[in-house]
């Protein structure tokens, strides 16, 4: 017996206006403006995943027919990863999530340093993910860990990076886009720092990936985090990019799957998802499509400013940032009083709510905004299906809803 691999029926091509039709999960419903949090599966996606999940059910590891499609599936899955950020197939391995792609990177490199006490830096404004992970090891492993601050666009200065980095600093973790301003990290230069030090360097880029062009080389990245649900592919897919040569403490221990640094019996289905969305995304990339979207997001800013003459602020940078993340404080009001008297509109703000009491983003803190015009904050990002009426409807929500 001899599988035949799936072909999609789908085209492979960019997202609209390329041709696909609106996408199920947001019709009729409210203009969604959440894409930072998480996307909507691409039915491309969907389709290219759904015959790994109801025919070609093998196990890729195992030595008869019915794990030859799976097999080719998931080598064809790596390649497509591995293009998408400019790496060789053997250098990707996947996981289950972000967070835990992160963990790999940074405890797998902290640990397998092989330090008394380890250095470790990151940034003030970086995923929990990270942040989190740098706790565990400063309070369980000895690490020493430095937590450089950002300016007022929340960017790391070179210069502070350079101050921070000894010769027991083993690992740099700077992400590549902030997930609430979209703000981009001078990444190449930070990694050029860490390597003139002999330290490692890891890039979070759950966010940038699929929205601005990467490429592991010139980036200058050792390791970087790739996930799934942040690029129209289902939760519980990600990728980490391991460089050649770069050794890790193993994040799952076992039967040796996924270069031994991840046991456990490859999803198939999510890999082949991932593969997908990299592969539509690539296409977007080089069709001109961030481009688009950034032009309908500076259009729902000046709508925006234009109604709200004096009130609207910008938080972050006003070009380097992503193409659909928009970060903005009105003045006078609060941003989920905003958003409750908005619901034609879904999307974030950065505070937190603790026993009634409202906190402002710890990003929007770390580059010194004021709490109040923090507390003011809303995240607007926009996606794949986002049309030049949802941005009309929007504005029109949120201006109504700030006059009030």
């Amino acid at each position: 017996m001899s599988q035949q691999p799936w072909k999609p029926q789908y085209r492979e091509t960019g997202a609209p206006p390329g041709g696909i039709p609106p996408h199920p999960g947001l019709a009729g419903g409210a203009v969604y403006l959440d894409h930072n949090a998480t996307t909507p599966v691409d039915p491309r996606v969907a389709e290219a995943m759904t015959p790994y999940l109801t025919e070609f059910f093998g196990n890729p590891s195992s030595g008869h027919p019915y794990a030859e499609v799976p097999r080719r599936a998931l080598a064809e899955a790596r390649a497509q990863v591995a293009e998408f950020v400019g790496a060789r197939p053997a250098e990707i391995v996947f996981t289950a999530s972000g967070s835990e792609a992160d963990l790999l990177a940074v405890r797998g490199a902290v640990l397998a340093a092989g330090r008394p006490r380890p250095h470790l830096v990151t940034q003030a404004t970086e995923h929990p993910a990270v942040l989190e992970t740098a706790r565990a090891l400063e309070r369980l492993h000895g690490a020493r860990v430095t937590v450089l601050p950002v300016d007022r666009d929340g960017l790391v200065e070179p210069a502070a990076l350079a101050a921070a980095l000894t010769e027991d600093t083993v690992l740099v973790s700077v992400m590549a886009a902030n997930n609430e301003t979209g703000a981009l990290q001078p990444v190449a230069e930070l990694a050029a720092l860490a390597h003139g030090h002999g330290a490692l360097f890891h890039c979070d880029a759950a966010q940038a990936a699929g929205k601005i062009p990467l490429d592991v080389r010139d980036l200058g990245a050792d390791l970087l985090t790739v996930v799934g649900h942040k690029m129209y592919a289902p939760k519980g897919t990600a990728a980490l990019y391991v460089r050649d040569g770069v050794r890790l403490e193993p994040v799952v221990p076992g039967g040796g799957q996924e270069r031994g640094l991840r046991a456990g019996t490859e999803n198939v289905a999510l890999a082949v998802a991932l593969g997908a969305a990299a592969r539509i995304a690539a296409a977007e990339l080089a069709d001109g499509t961030p481009a688009r979207t950034a032009d309908l997001r500076d259009g729902l800013h000046r709508r925006l400013a234009d109604a709200l003459p004096g009130r609207v602020r910008l938080n972050g940078p006003d070009k380097d940032r992503l193409p659909n993340t928009l970060n903005i404080s009105v003045e006078g009001a609060l941003g989920h009083e905003l958003l409750a008297a908005a619901p034609e509109i879904a999307a974030s703000t950065g505070s937190a709510c603790h026993s009634g009491a409202r906190t402002p983003s710890p990003v929007l803190t770390a580059m010194g905004v004021e709490p109040a015009r923090a507390l003011g904050a809303l995240r607007l990002s926009l996606g794949r299906w986002t049309t030049p009426e949802d941005i009309e409807t929007a504005a029109t929500a949120l201006v109504r809803a700030a006059t009030r």
